[in-house]
């Protein structure tokens, strides 16, 4: 893949931290590409408490220093950031990634998802060329967030016995992909071979629950993940009510007015005794199932950043869904409140709840979704340090990078968002972005800013 046109590159200073005598002028620390956050306030993620004034120093990629000291280094890069607010980078924890042979859609999607402050993305349909690509960003050759990502998915058709899905397992493993990405229709004999497989290789699972694993199932399995709160409002129906599952519709839409909520503890606790995390994607939930019309989401300003057959299989996706005979305005409303009090009520019990909104997917673009996600998580009752917390930290945990990411602390990644405001006191202030540092590169608002209405204009003249 080319290299990125809109990267800011930073002056190569080379500094030493101290040179005092020559034995330990042999030993000083070289620092390159300083840059320095000079009297920004400094949302560390450790807490809820903002250190006011601090000058964070940034040099080989980390965070060197935060102090108070006003000390310059010679040839630094100086981001004036009095009155803004520095916080670690987001985690797009249900991300796709396009597989486009050129590359070009591929660029064009890394940069949304860093122009939305995502520095963290975690693919959940992978290709054999996003490993290439994974390795590119790894090391350097190529600017995006860093990148996870599942193998090629698997499912009731690519697998649709025990023999192939053991072969599937042991294959993607091999390959060196980060965990298998599970979709519906697989059969439960088929499924518990994969358990088994990927558990003597060492591979975790994650993604959707097919209808004949179920819930209850699914989280015994101890799924690394499920996404999209899939399987929960099934199983929160009552026996007694004799439903088919195969009419279960939208994440269990149609069930929504036979779930029992008081069945939701019971899920609450499986899903903590085998420490499975949940991504819950609930702005596609409400994005493509709630009722505002496709029209009036085609004409949001984030769309013009997307190829216009995408937005025209969007809009398609949403009026096949509303014009469905099965399909109720007033309940797909009720859909979106009963899954908001299960994140709410999850988030209380303290299941791990990783943010992610599963775009590219219909009115979802890279990057403005995951602000539209976490703004839907403080809509349901968290607060805004909770909703960012599901972001930063959470996902660091998850990945077990906790000693090198999600929080800014000295020694620690620089993948950082600068903003305007405080989101803390408002989550809409993430949409008021002074720039965006992934590895240590730093993206000024300017320069993200004229690189989408680049990208505006090639849309506009498709």
């Amino acid at each position: 893949m080319k290299n990125l046109s809109f990267l800011v590159l930073l002056c190569p200073v080379v500094l030493a931290c101290s040179a005092p005598s020559e034995a330990q002028d042999q030993t000083a620390e070289v620092l390159e590409n300083v840059v320095v956050f000079k009297d920004v306030n400094v949302i560390t993620m450790e807490s809820a408490e903002v250190l006011s004034s601090k000058n964070v120093v940034i040099a080989n990629g980390k965070i060197h220093t935060i102090s108070d000291t006003r000390d310059v280094p010679e040839g630094a890069l100086v981001i004036d950031a009095n009155g803004k607010f520095l916080l670690p980078g987001l985690a797009e924890m249900h991300a796709h990634i396009p597989t486009d042979a050129a590359g070009a859609l591929v660029e064009e999607t890394l940069f949304l998802y860093l122009a939305g402050g995502v520095t963290t993305i975690r693919g959940m349909l992978g290709h054999p060329s996003h490993l290439t690509l994974r390795e590119g960003v790894a090391n350097g050759r190529v600017l995006g967030p860093h990148i996870y990502t599942s193998g090629p998915s698997i499912n009731g058709n690519s697998a649709p016995d025990i023999a192939t899905v053991t072969s599937m397992v042991k294959e993607q493993h091999k390959a060196g992909y980060d965990f298998l990405k599970l979709h519906p229709g697989i059969k439960r004999e088929v499924f518990d071979a994969l358990v088994s497989t990927a558990n003597e290789v060492g591979i975790a699972y994650a993604g959707h629950v097919s209808r004949d694993v179920g819930i209850r199932h699914a989280l015994k399995s101890k799924y690394a993940t499920v996404d999209h709160l899939d399987g929960y409002v099934e199983g929160m129906v009552p026996k007694e009510a004799g439903v088919n599952p195969e009419d279960n519709g939208f994440f269990g839409m149609n069930f929504t007015d036979l779930a029992d909520e008081s069945f939701l503890q019971e899920l609450i606790n499986s899903t903590l005794e085998n420490q499975v995390w949940v991504v819950p994607t609930q702005c596609l939930a409400e994005r493509w199932s709630g009722p505002v019309p496709a029209a009036q989401m085609e004409s949001a300003q984030e769309m013009k950043y997307m190829p216009q057959q995408t937005i025209e299989r969007w809009v398609s996706s949403k009026d096949q869904m509303q014009q469905d005979p099965q399909y109720d305005e007033g309940r797909a409303q009720r859909f979106i409140d009963l899954r908001r009090r299960m994140i709410k009520a999850m988030h209380e019990a303290g299941v791990g709840i990783l943010l992610g909104s599963d775009a590219p997917q219909v009115f979802n673009v890279p990057g403005f979704a995951i602000l539209h996600e976490i703004e839907m998580y403080v809509a349901a009752g968290l607060s805004p340090y909770e909703a960012i917390f599901t972001g930063t930290v959470n996902p660091a945990n998850y990945f077990h990078t906790e000693s090198s990411r999600g929080m800014i602390k000295e020694g620690y990644e620089a993948d950082l968002l600068l903003l305007n405001e405080n989101p803390l006191d408002d989550i809409t202030a993430l949409r008021k972005k002074a720039g965006v540092m992934i590895k240590g590169h730093w993206l000024s608002q300017e320069t993200i800013a004229a690189r989408l209405e680049t990208l505006a204009t090639k849309y506009e003249k498709q």
